[in-house]
């Protein structure tokens, strides 16, 4: 009784998240008219001029590669920077070291809506309001601490002999680093990348304020648009087929990296 019950509560919950996504993925498809008379029915025919309307018309191709260009740039500023921060920590503390620690676990607490106008006027001083390195760096501090926070656990996990012996063998701290430990973490460092990306990619609020114009606009914007568009346009197909492309990215990411990131979370579930 307890095991079909647990199956019922999980095949509901499977049903909740495949039953939207269907939906969503079938109305991409449709005319807006077949959207709300023939809700779950097939389409009577694939109607792909909606994911054109959406990704030149819309300007969601745009959008698109400007938020695979935030994301990456993002990324590779923020992962080296994060496991080193977090390498300190896990394997040199200094007097301090824990209050510095205590600080950044604070930044993840600390709403980024309260720091969303002189953070405004601080891009702006720099000349980079509305521009891809000032959403870029405003996305590495405001990811930092996620980062450090999970990478320590990584770091303070693998065995201080391998620091040991790599200085033994003539390695100085930043080789021992970038040398041994860094590629060692790598399962950490991967599910942090998918993570942060995932963010990253959804992120609407800080974008909203800092990239007021239409050029650079990132995927979570140009959707928003889109939608204010629809309303008046009633093209629901388009703005589903909006919804389709940003989704896909995520979905691929997560199928792609789907057993590394069940690895190294039973990993850690394990450690615990």
């Amino acid at each position: 009784m307890k095991k079909l019950l647990i199956g019922a509560l999980l095949a509901s919950f499977a049903l909740s998240v495949i039953a939207p996504l269907a939906w969503v993925v079938l109305s991409s498809f449709k005319g807006s008219s077949e959207i709300w008379t023939s809700t779950w029915a097939l389409p009577s025919q694939l109607r792909l001029d909606n994911y054109t309307a959406a990704w030149r018309e819309a300007g969601i191709g745009r959008a698109f590669f400007n938020s695979l260009w935030v994301c990456l740039g993002t990324l590779v500023i923020l992962i080296p920077i994060g496991a080193m921060a977090a390498y300190v920590f896990a394997k040199y503390p200094f007097r301090g070291s824990k209050a510095l620690f205590g600080g950044f676990l604070g930044g993840l607490m600390f709403p980024h809506f309260l720091v969303i106008v002189p953070l405004y006027f601080l891009l702006d001083g720099m000349g980079m309001v509305d521009t891809k390195s000032g959403l870029i760096l405003v996305y590495v501090a405001y990811s930092l601490a996620f980062t450090v926070f999970v990478l320590t656990a990584f770091f303070q996990a693998l065995p201080g002999e391998l620091m040991e012996a790599a200085m033994i063998d003539g390695c100085g701290h930043a080789r021992t680093f970038c040398k041994v430990m860094f590629p060692l973490a790598k399962p950490g460092l991967v599910v942090v990348g998918i993570f942060n990306a995932i963010g990253l990619w959804n992120e609407f609020g800080l974008a909203l304020v800092l990239m007021p114009g239409a050029e650079n606009r990132t995927l979570p914007l140009g959707i928003y648009d889109l939608a204010q568009v629809q309303h008046y346009q009633a093209d629901w197909g388009a703005l589903f087929a909006g919804l389709v492309i940003v989704m896909l990215p995520v979905l691929a990411v997560y199928w792609a990296f789907r057993e590394r990131i069940h690895d190294t979370m039973l990993a850690g579930a394990l450690k615990g």
